[in-house]
């Protein structure tokens, strides 16, 4: 079926990640022009760019921006509007995610609040900017019937995570930030939407150290229904299904995981 996202204006944040490049390179098979949101990494969204490029004339210039701060997730609104002219989805991938483990009673204030500053605060930024333009669209007369954002959250704000509560709880928060937008963004685009999806382990290179330990992915599989460490294309398809409101026009404020089955318990001992 299709997806009916052909031509769709889409900004991701952490494009240039392995969840993000996947959501690119999915996006752009379908004919979505996008804007890729990098945070330092210039070089990989540069590559990822030129990737696409070749094939799919469809991306903006790779847009940088610390989401922490709100001038720069202004800007680079600006900067992506100036390229694609609107934007009709938003999908909040930029994360960060502690590898050294802390247990809060350890836990210094910086890392909490660095933490909770990307992952949370920078999705409120992100998400109210796009809000903002979808007004200055409606108070311009233009068309603003539909509208999605999609927010990428973790597991781990379902079941937590021993030695990241940080990470936990920015990512079990943003199901309120969710569960608010979906009820906010119809007052002004009737049929807009905002869902979140909630991957598990996802073999990225921000867990490629972690996955490298065998008898770690032998205990995290072991809670897996389907016993599987996910790929970054398991990802990037639901959230291509999430924007598309041929698709998924009728679910908004859903929390999808993409984990496999996972539960808080061993589904597969020894």
């Amino acid at each position: 079926m299709e997806t009916g996202l052909e031509g769709a204006r889409v900004l991701i944040t952490g494009g240039a990640g392995g969840i993000g490049s996947a959501v690119a390179r999915s996006l752009a098979a379908e004919g979505a022009h996008l804007a890729i949101h990098y945070r330092t990494n210039a070089e990989a969204a540069g590559r990822l760019r030129d990737e696409l490029q070749e094939t799919y004339d469809v991306l903006a210039p790779p847009l940088p921006a610390d989401l922490r701060d709100e001038l720069e997730v202004e800007r680079m609104f600006e900067y992506a509007l100036s390229a694609l002219e609107r934007l009709d989805g938003l999908v909040v991938n930029a994360g960060v995610w502690p590898e050294q483990p802390m247990p809060i009673a350890r836990m210094s204030l910086e890392q909490w609040q660095d933490t909770v500053a990307v992952n949370l605060t920078g999705a409120f930024l992100c998400c109210r900017a796009f809000l903002r333009h979808l007004e200055e669209r409606a108070a311009r007369g233009d068309d603003v019937e539909h509208a999605a954002v999609v927010l990428i959250g973790s597991t781990a704000g379902i079941f937590g995570e021993e030695g990241h509560g940080d990470y936990a709880s920015s990512k079990a928060a943003l199901s309120g930030l969710m569960l608010t937008l979906k009820n906010e963004i119809v007052r002004i685009c009737p049929r807009g939407r905002v869902n979140l999806v909630h991957p598990g382990w996802v073999a990225t290179p921000m867990a490629e150290s972690a996955l490298e330990d065998q008898e770690r992915v032998a205990r995290v599989t072991s809670t897996m229904a389907l016993r599987k460490v996910a790929t970054p294309e398991d990802v990037a398809r639901a959230v291509v299904f999430l924007l598309s409101d041929r698709l998924a026009g009728h679910l908004t404020g859903v929390s999808l995981p993409v984990a496999g089955g996972m539960e808080g318990r061993v589904l597969h001992p020894g």
